[in-house]
């Protein structure tokens, strides 16, 4: 998943919130505020090692000020409107906010406390209404509106008119020309709304923390390895429960361990505490936010004339209407419904056939796909995690492939300030040896840190600005109890290499302009280059790289590797199907239109789910309503459908690779310089099919699946 912020999209589209680290403040003479000026650190990389937690909202105050004064004249500009004076001048306004924001959201989700929550509490409808400020600015407007309309006299470059377009169509998107009096109701929903979405962040944080399963018997953990107990006994003394065991929750509805523990009852017990975490009545459930989010985000589309959230949403997204994504969606559920019954059946006949007086439920899928997997495939995960030490995956792995395509390289650097020890550095050098930017590393789960894996920048690329990307890459990896090595698993390789596709798109940035470079692309193209690059960790010259004993150095076997590719298509039911289900469940809730009445949260989505024509009993959702944080507060509302679109971008994409010789420096630098280096700097349908050579196609995505497409 890729975060994505600047001023430009901050204005256009919206802040997405998320946070950054802290220590206490330090009493003495005054200082200055680490964020007034830009950081003399490499890549202009945030000075981790002086900003407190006291920095970041008087920081966001004067950064708002500063923001607002410097648009004001602007706006108020007596000279006609210019590219340069206008649209040149907005782009470089911001930059003390930009550097706050970039900073405090990019580590609230990794690193957060007490006092940061508070600090996004006020800041959240700040930023809002500070959003609303300037685009709803009529004079700015009307400057925009004239450059607009006389565009094609300007002689602008191909960039320059995309950056142009997507001010003028972000400025109409966000009720320029609405009435004042709707625009004034327009203001209090959109501080209604930033302020419900930090509610249900924050609210989703501390009810998964409270959700971890505690164990007080060792035994019940039967299955798991010693190293994941160790891991378990070290995260219940973190919490001063000496004597037992924590089992953090992922932000996900199947949790990782369900597959090795032997004891079904903690299984059970492991599920349900993820699927109602949210949902216990108390100070943290999230369906009350949930209630108001969605209603409030109806109405909000019904004022700027949309049926509903969704048609909103879409507006500028490569699928463009809420139809074609649930078109798109009901072609994969027909084709994967009759493979989630096929495997259901069969992990019904391995638990009848090992004994088992039950009928297969959620918490079991795992635990007896892990057996059939074995039977058929003779491949254990247990077996496999040895070669998938996570340095060697990242240095060995990720780094070496992406050196195959792209010629470039890395190296560890330990004078960059970082935020929470256990965030490694990297500077990234081009093919030509020129430094490329920056990229952090923090992999290891926190119960401070939201569930998942993200990529975002903490310093935008752009040539108008001088300024090269600093990346970061976070995930939720189990951190080793100490001494230990810190082996992952294949779906935990899979999501390194996902993240630094993301990261790829971020370093090869090469636009003029901020609004345009790197990933601030739409959400159905932004997961292309990211799912693109998981190919890269199964290829056979990158695996014989990396996968390598821990103990030993010995390669992996061929034989194991035969075994991984002969399973890759197994269990597709559930990997593709819960995935379908959440995207159709997302595109439901912001389908409501504006006179829908408030929503009960477990009726809709019982509803929702039961429509879909997929298997939800035995395949739930990868998220519930009440912990789909993606949807209510991390910008991919009416948007999850993304993860399945960008899916069929990649494959096609992929199979281009395959038909024209697969990992080459060739066949890399074609991929940089038509899509990785391109931003938004043109639309996506044409950019996707000047590299593919036609529309996309659904098939290479269903054949990689194991998937029959449904008849017609």
């Amino acid at each position: 998943m890729a975060y994505r912020f600047s001023i430009a999209t901050l204005l256009l589209a919206g802040a997405t919130c998320l946070a950054a680290p802290a220590s206490a403040g330090q009493a003495g003479a005054p200082r200055a505020n680490p964020f007034t000026a830009p950081s003399t650190l490499p890549f202009q990389a945030p000075r981790f090692d002086l900003i407190t937690d006291a920095d970041y909202q008087p920081a966001f105050e004067t950064a708002m000020q500063q923001h607002l004064a410097e648009v004001a004249r602007i706006a108020d500009n007596p000279a006609p409107p210019t590219f340069d004076n206008t649209i040149t001048a907005l782009e470089k306004s911001g930059r003390m906010l930009e550097r706050v924001s970039l900073a405090f959201f990019g580590v609230v989700q990794a690193n957060t406390n007490d006092t940061l929550d508070k600090v996004q509490e006020a800041v959240a409808p700040k930023l809002s209404q500070h959003q609303d400020a300037i685009n709803l600015n009529p004079k700015l407007f009307a400057r925009v509106k004239t450059l607009w309309e006389k565009r094609a006299a300007l002689k602008l470059d191909a960039e320059q008119a995309q950056v142009l377009k997507i001010y003028y169509d972000g400025f109409v998107h966000a009720g320029a020309q609405l009435s004042a009096a709707d625009q004034t109701r327009l203001k209090a929903l959109n501080t209604q709304l930033a302020s419900l979405e930090t509610s249900f962040q924050q609210k989703l944080l501390a009810a998964a923390k409270a959700g971890a399963l505690v164990v007080d018997d060792k035994a019940k953990l039967a299955g798991l390895d010693d190293g994941k107990i160790a891991a378990a006994a070290a995260a219940a003394k973190d919490r001063k429960l000496d004597g037992k065991w924590v089992i953090p929750l992922q932000n996900t509805t199947q949790q990782p361990d369900l597959e090795d523990m032997t004891d079904r009852a903690t299984r059970e017990a492991l599920f349900n505490n993820g699927w109602t975490r949210a949902e216990k009545g108390d100070a943290n459930d999230t369906r009350p936010a949930i209630q108001q989010i969605a209603q409030l985000r109806a109405e909000k589309a019904k004022l700027l004339g949309y049926p509903n959230w969704a048609a909103y949403t879409l507006y500028d997204q490569m699928a463009r209407t809420p139809e074609t994504a649930s078109s798109f969606m009901r072609q994969l559920a027909a084709a994967t419904a009759p493979a989630q019954k096929r495997d259901a059946a069969e992990l019904q006949a391995q638990i009848d056939s090992t004994g088992g007086k039950f009928q297969l439920k959620p918490w079991d899928w795992d635990h007896y796909a892990a057996q059939v997997r074995k039977a058929k495939y003779d491949l254990d995960q247990s077996e496999v995690k040895p070669y998938f030490e996570l340095k060697t995956v990242l240095e060995q792995g990720v780094f070496y492939a992406a050196n195959q395509l792209y010629g470039i390289s890395f190296k560890p650097r330990t004078d960059i300030p970082v935020y929470q020890p256990d965030v490694t550095v990297y500077t990234v050098y081009d093919k030509d040896g020129a430094e490329l930017g920056l990229m952090y590393f923090d992999y290891f789960k926190r119960d401070n840190k939201n569930g998942g894996a993200w990529m975002s920048n903490f310093v935008n690329q752009s040539k108008l600005l001088g300024t090269k990307p600093v990346v970061y890459n976070v995930a939720n990896f189990t951190k080793p109890a100490a001494g230990q090595p810190a082996l992952i698993s294949s779906d935990d390789v899979t999501t390194m290499f996902h993240e630094f596709g993301h990261a790829l798109h971020g370093l090869f940035a090469s636009q003029t302009y901020p609004t345009v470079s790197g990933t601030n692309v739409a959400r159905d193209f932004v997961e292309f280059p990211s799912q693109f690059n998981e190919h890269w960790a199964w290829d056979p010259k990158v695996l014989a790289h990396y996968a390598k004993d821990y103990r030993t150095g010995a390669p992996m076997p061929a034989a194991l590797v035969d075994k991984i590719k002969k399973a890759a298509k197994f269990n597709q039911g559930y990997a593709l199907g819960e995935v379908i289900a959440a995207a159709m469940l997302d595109m439901d809730w912001h389908s409501l239109p504006a006179d829908a009445p408030k929503q009960d949260v477990d009726q809709f989505e019982a509803k929702a789910l039961a429509a879909t024509g997929l298997d939800v009993t035995d395949v739930p959702p990868r998220y519930r309503s009440s912990y789909f944080l993606h949807i209510w507060a991390n910008g991919y509302s009416a948007g999850y459908y993304a993860y399945l679109w960008t899916q069929m971008l990649e494959h096609d994409a992929y199979h281009w690779f395959v038909d024209h010789g697969g990992l080459t420096r060739e066949n890399g630098q074609r991929f940089r310089d038509m899509i990785l280096s391109k931003g938004h700097t043109e639309d996506y349908a044409p950019m996707f099919k000047a590299f593919y050579g036609k529309d996309p196609d659904v098939g290479p995505m269903l054949e990689e699946h194991g998937l029959t497409p449904p008849a017609k």
